[in-house]
């Protein structure tokens, strides 16, 4: 089920004003609900619509089993910051397309990691009601001191008064860390948790580097074509 919670071609400053007001709805705690499935969100921006894939995976052992794509009409700029607007409506797209519902989301994009504390892992779990975790590249917003190379090396990501928002996250050595905050229904020690067991020996978990190849184009592997996992 899909909550509807507001409309998505606004002007920028009430588009701002929406995540504001949202941004009081999360829930940034985690109730020990089981999860077998996880999905994984990647959006692509084609010239006139933006392409959203959704992949699912058994968890813990990480099979992949179901793929699904979507595009929606562009009907909100570029703006950093305010992502969630141009790419949403492509996420429900998709979402309405999968058959098997994952129990989790992991998003390639922030959580609570955004200057109005609501990325688009955060907006998009109030919209869907599920557990969701932001998995960034880069940082968005906030501050923290330097990660150890070893995987599973992390540092505090804070935002402006000190507070806690989020994971910076070595995943593999030898490359550069991912920013793990918690979207909505998580804290930030259980999103890094469920990341960090899904990275099977890439920079990315495997929710989200899927994504990102089936967004792209590419199909999933058979199941007897898919490696055992390495960690």
């Amino acid at each position: 089920m899909i909550v509807n919670l507001h409309p998505w071609d606004l002007w920028p400053e009430e588009a701002a004003r929406i995540q504001a007001d949202l941004r009081k709805r999360l829930i940034l705690n985690w109730d020990k609900r089981s999860v077998s499935i996880i999905g994984g969100v990647d959006v692509s921006i084609q010239p006139e619509s933006a392409r959203a894939a959704i992949v699912v995976l058994r968890y813990p052992d990480l099979i992949l089993f179901e793929a699904v794509i979507a595009d929606a009409s562009l009907v909100f700029p570029y703006i950093p910051g305010l992502l969630a607007f141009r790419e949403g409506p492509a996420v429900l797209a998709v979402w309405e397309k999968l058959q098997n519902k994952p129990d989790m989301l992991m998003f390639d994009g922030q959580g609570i990691a955004h200057p109005r504390g609501i990325g688009i892992a955060s907006q998009m779990g109030l919209w869907l009601e599920r557990p969701t975790i932001g998995v960034a590249k880069s940082r968005l917003y906030g501050r923290h001191e330097e990660v150890g190379p070893k995987r599973g090396d992390r540092a505090d990501l804070r935002d402006n008064s000190g507070n806690i928002i989020g994971t910076v996250l070595r995943t593999r050595e030898n490359t550069n860390p991912l920013y793990i905050s918690p979207g909505h229904l998580i804290d930030v020690q259980h999103a890094t948790e469920f990341v960090l067991a899904c990275c099977t020996g890439y920079r990315l978990p495997e929710p989200t580097r899927w994504a990102h190849k089936v967004a792209g184009g590419e199909k999933l592997p058979d199941e007897s074509e898919q490696q055992p996992r390495l960690f």
